[in-house]
């Protein structure tokens, strides 16, 4: 329980200026509450009951009283603030916060957040943040290049560049590429499916048969990817991909295959121009194609998306 309140003493200007403020129209709730809490506290009334009949808390009821007793109506006409310092973003400021960003890390994360430099800084989030869009500073983003050491290098990337942007005629341009190491999972017991009132249902467990080779084909004319899965990665399978890319395509077209430099592409691709010299165009060793086609935008794409693969009977 706690310790009742002494009752407040008021005088008589008092009193009236407290009751003018309570009744008056003009007068903002906040400060009328206020006027009203300071009236009963001076009739004896318990700090809980006030807080009762006014909707305030018993803190807040506690801090009037202590206000109007260290100022009197001062305390109740002045709008109250908080004592809270506010860091100005001065230069000074900003220069400080960009060495920080820049120039160092924080001990457990390889950079910094919003909120970690805040803290280490003693500064509000939103300066860090309005700071960081100042200056375009991103820390948590991460873009890659590559460096070539062939003197060649600009021109091999025109020749490929060229064959997406200019195809010869009556060919087609296909990126070749394989993702290796899918893991060939199936469940224990086959999937219920879904019912009214009842989940698609699945087993927590299931089998791992072996794994798996991904070889396919984008046409970037159309979208269309053309795939195969094998169970391993050499150049017999690869060569088995071709001859079902040779079916797939047309043959009044020829094949231009933009591919990496991969040992199963170059005796895949071997075997395929002996075969068929006049359909293969091989782009294999020419240039780091593997960094300039779209065939792994492709399967990055399949990786995330979990909506597909978590739920998928595989």
């Amino acid at each position: 329980m706690f310790t009742p309140a002494a009752a407040l003493i008021l005088d008589r200007s008092q009193k009236l200026a407290l009751q003018s403020l309570a009744r008056a129209g003009a007068t903002p709730q906040s400060m009328a509450r206020k006027c009203r809490v300071i009236l009963l506290a001076s009739e004896g009334i318990s700090n809980n009951r006030i807080a009762d009949q006014t909707g305030l808390s018993r803190p807040t009821v506690i801090a009037t009283r202590t206000a109007f007793a260290q100022n009197g109506l001062d305390a109740i006409r002045r709008r109250q603030t908080r004592k809270r310092s506010r860091r100005v973003r001065t230069p000074e400021l900003e220069q400080k916060i960009l060495d920080s960003t820049l120039k160092t890390r924080p001990p457990d994360a390889t950079h910094w957040s919003v909120r970690t430099l805040a803290r280490h800084l003693g500064v509000t989030r939103t300066l860090i943040h309005e700071v960081w869009q100042k200056y375009d500073v991103q820390p948590h983003r991460v873009e890659r290049f590559k460096l070539s050491n062939d003197p060649k290098f600009e021109e091999k990337v025109r020749d490929i560049v060229g064959l997406y942007l200019n195809p010869p005629e009556r060919a087609l341009v296909l990126c070749v590429d394989e993702k290796s190491q899918i893991q060939a999972l199936d469940r224990t017991a086959p999937i219920l499916p879904l019912r009214p009132g009842l989940p698609e249902r699945q087993t927590h467990d299931y089998k791992r048969p072996g794994t798996t080779t991904l070889f396919a084909a984008f046409n970037i004319l159309n979208g269309k990817v053309i795939g195969s899965c094998l169970p391993r990665h050499r150049a017999n399978e690869f060569i088995r991909f071709l001859n079902r890319l040779e079916k797939e395509v047309p043959p009044d077209q020829d094949i231009h295959l933009i591919m990496d430099n991969y040992s199963p592409h170059k005796s895949g691709a071997k075997s395929g121009q002996e075969r068929s010299p006049q359909r293969f165009d091989f782009c294999a060793g020419k240039a780091p194609c593997g960094h300039i086609h779209r065939l792994p935008n492709c399967f990055r794409q399949l990786a995330c998306c979990h909506v597909c693969l978590s739920r998928a009977d595989i």
